[in-house]
């Protein structure tokens, strides 16, 4: 909200306050513990807090580098060299386990690699759904991350290795895409790594899910190399990755220490005090501020939400207590998305713009306590504010008042009343607004009445700010009493008109939400009863503002909506296992790692299809890969995407198709006639396979359409399994072969 523009009902808040000047009352005595000498922390000693990411998250972090560099050094130039000495040990393992003969074991294996293909599916939705159940979207939203970053380094990596999978074995079970890194290992080690860190509590249980996790991840991983899909590097560099990845998202941004794994009930604001965080505090106390603490308890958790507040009882004679506030970055996150909810709803408040730093969150409410105390406010004294971890975590220490009694259980007189309609006077007068007056920031002692929690306090607010202050300490004091009564008592510090404004102020986003309920469970509606008193009904002032960035804050969660909701179908609707997309710009007839992939994928095919060249107009779609079939689309500019798919299987059935001339050696062609889109069918029928092929246009002009056959027949070739195994043989100087059974 703009303060030059702000509306409001009545005269200027600024010359009505000079109608009735402040009065000044003695605050209450303040005992102060007793002071202890103060230690400067050196340059390159650690904080009292060290955020780190655990030695074990730095060195799976960089194996997995290591690893992905090694792997793409290694096979992206093909293979050559290295990637075939690699690839020779490799398949001997391979060849060797598969040899096992074991009874039993097979079924066991296939029991494993069904699990894997299983992880590909329902275990990530099942996962999704309980984080939704507990509430825990934050580990939600670095788990959906997780799969997407882990997924997208998987596709980048095998895109440049494009390593096959092992040569001269049969393979016994399904597969899709490159073998390394390994899909399906990752993406058990994922979703077990998930299971890990967003159900289970740090500790016994954690420790018992690793092992089983551990275990679980290496029969899958045998399982497979022993059925012939994977080779062991493939299936290391799954794991790699597979735990690499959330293991560090899920230390760095959903740490145990910010935001534990619980089945207590409680308000995730609130951080564990015990361990190393409580002698973190206690340490940061004695050197940054001298203060022996001997205890510290959290304290008033029921009335907070935005910090973890805490009861210090400090070393003196006799010993003494203090307030603490701990601000964490999870409590700035929460104020950043508390505030772009309002401004989603409402428009871009004067005051509702984000801290950018936990640093900022304290130094604020220090401030805000400094001037309160210089205003001659009854608010705490404050003692300072230590730092635990430089920009992560930070403790605001300040005065304690035993014996005090949160207005919403107090017995109000005439002069709770005064003491707190006093407040918001001296408020005005001060040039300062609260913000967040209710019952539980406003506690009554013998002394009178106190103010608290000032987190929120606003200097030189507009006047909209300002009245919503005399309304909401009168809407609470009503609780307590009668609106007449505090009508009554408001008229000997304030004015009609600037009551009316406040009225006129308060409501909707205005009031606190704990003034809202304790309004709605009192039975009776106040604020209307506050409202009867009034001489004339107020004008509602409005709180909504469009502007152009709230138009594109919207538009902004709307895209990510659309990519959650894309992302969430993506986890739901897995096509990995049926359709494999390779990632690659082309398959040329001489492209010899993906043309191998699709040797393997039909092992009885006699050749395989692959693009000569590309006339104008026409560009490489995809390729996918799996075990038993591979296709392969491209797109026209005119003819649309996808215009022509060849599929390879083992065999296929051209029913009535008559048979063409293919003109290719060993190859023969039946083709059909097309209807609607379909220009043309056709089936390439060879010794071992088959390659059914549709010619699709979406354009209706016929010159177009009557090119394209002449055009495919220029870009389709093929490659012979002659070929294949030849040139294996000779990058690998007759140490791989292509196929089982061959000569070695």
């Amino acid at each position: 909200m703009n303060p030059e523009n702000e509306p409001h009902a009545g005269p200027d808040v600024k010359t009505a306050a000079t109608e009735r000047p402040a009065t000044t009352e003695p605050l209450p005595s303040r005992a102060a513990p007793k002071p202890v000498p103060r230690h400067r922390r050196p340059s390159g000693q650690p904080p009292p807090l060290p955020h780190h990411l655990e030695f074990s998250g730095f060195g799976w972090l960089i194996a997995a580098l290591a690893g992905v560099a090694a792997s793409v050094v290694v096979f992206a130039g093909g293979m050559r060299g290295v990637a075939v000495a690699v690839t020779v040990v490799d398949d001997a393992v391979v060849r060797w386990l598969g040899g096992l003969d074991v009874p039993g074991l097979a079924a066991v294996a296939h029991g494993f690699a069904d699990l894997a293909a299983f992880m590909l599916f329902m275990p990530e939705v099942w996962l999704v759904v309980a984080l939704l159940a507990l509430r825990r979207f934050r580990h939600l939203l670095v788990f959906v991350l997780c799969v997407e970053l882990g997924g997208a380094l998987i596709h980048s990596v095998a895109s440049v290795a494009q390593r096959p999978r092992p040569f001269g074995v049969d393979f016994r079970y399904g597969w899709g895409g490159f073998a390394l890194p390994s899909i399906d290992v990752a993406a058990v080690t994922v979703v077990l790594v998930g299971v890990l860190y967003t159900l289970m509590p740090q500790g016994r249980w954690r420790n018992r899910g690793k092992w089983l996790a551990t275990a679980l991840v290496a029969a899958v991983a045998l399982s497979m190399i022993y059925l012939g899909v994977l080779a062991p590097t493939d299936a290391l560099m799954g794991v790699l990755i597979g735990v690499a990845v959330p293991l560090a998202a899920f230390r760095l941004f959903t740490p145990d220490e910010v935001f534990p794994v619980t089945y207590r009930r409680g308000r995730t604001a609130h951080l564990d005090l015990g361990g190393a965080r409580g002698r973190a505090i206690r340490q940061a106390l004695e050197d940054q501020l001298g203060l022996v603490a001997i205890e510290v308890k959290p304290f008033g958790l029921a009335g907070s939400g935005g910090s973890t507040p805490m009861r210090i009882r400090c070393k003196g004679d006799p010993d003494s207590y203090l307030f603490g506030k701990l601000y964490a970055q999870s409590h700035l996150r929460a104020d950043r998305w508390y505030k772009l909810g309002r401004e989603l709803l409402y428009g871009r408040l004067e005051d509702e713009k984000p801290f950018n730093s936990v640093r900022r969150l304290v130094q604020q409410e220090d401030y805000a306590l400094r001037l309160m105390r210089d205003a001659g406010l009854p608010s705490p004294e404050p003692y300072g504010f230590v730092e635990l971890t430089p920009e992560r975590e930070y403790l605001l220490v300040t005065e304690f008042f035993g014996g005090a009694t949160e207005l919403g259980d107090a017995d109000v007189d005439d002069r709770v009343i005064d003491d707190g309609l006093r407040i918001v006077r001296r408020l005005w007068d001060a040039g300062l607004a609260h913000r967040d007056i209710k019952p539980a920031n406003l506690l009554v002692r013998d002394d009178g009445m106190v103010l608290i929690d000032v987190a929120f306090a606003e200097v030189r607010p507009t006047p909209w700010r300002q009245a919503v202050d005399l309304a909401n300490m009168m809407l609470c004091l009503g609780l307590r009493s009668t609106p007449q009564r505090v009508y009554q008592r408001a008229l000997l510090q304030f004015t009609t008109e600037e009551v009316t404004e406040a009225f006129a102020a308060a409501r909707g986003l205005a009031l606190p939400s704990q003034l809202r309920r304790a309004l709605r469970a009192a039975g009776r509606d106040i604020h209307a009863e506050f409202l009867r008193l009034l001489p004339a009904p107020p004008r509602p002032i409005s709180v909504q503002r469009w502007n152009a960035r709230r138009v594109w804050l919207w538009a902004l969660v709307v895209g990510v909506g659309v990519i959650l909701v894309s992302t969430a179908k993506g986890l739901v609707v897995n096509e990995e296992v049926t359709k494999t997309p390779l990632n690659i710009s082309s398959v040329g007839c001489r492209d010899l790692e993906p043309l191998w992939l699709e040797a393997q994928s039909v092992p009885s095919a006699a050749m395989v299809p692959c693009v000569r060249t590309l006339p104008p107009g026409w560009t490489f779609a995809d390729i996918s890969v799996n075990n038993g079939r591979t296709a392969i689309s491209l797109t026209h500019d005119r003819a649309g995407e996808h215009a022509l798919r060849l599929t390879l299987t083992r065999g296929c059935n051209p029913g009535a198709a008559a048979a063409v001339p293919s003109g290719i050696e060993g190859v023969q062609r039946h083709q059909a006639g097309g209807g609607g889109r379909v220009l043309s069918t056709w089936y390439d029928r060879f010794p071992g396979g088959c390659v059914t092929a549709i010619l699709r246009s979406a354009s209706p002009v016929a010159a177009v359409n009557a090119e394209l056959p002449r055009q495919v027949a220029q870009a389709i070739g093929y490659t012979s399994r002659d070929t294949l195994r030849s040139a294996l043989d000779r990058r690998s100087d007759g140490r791989l072969h292509l196929d089982p059974g061959q000569p070695r």
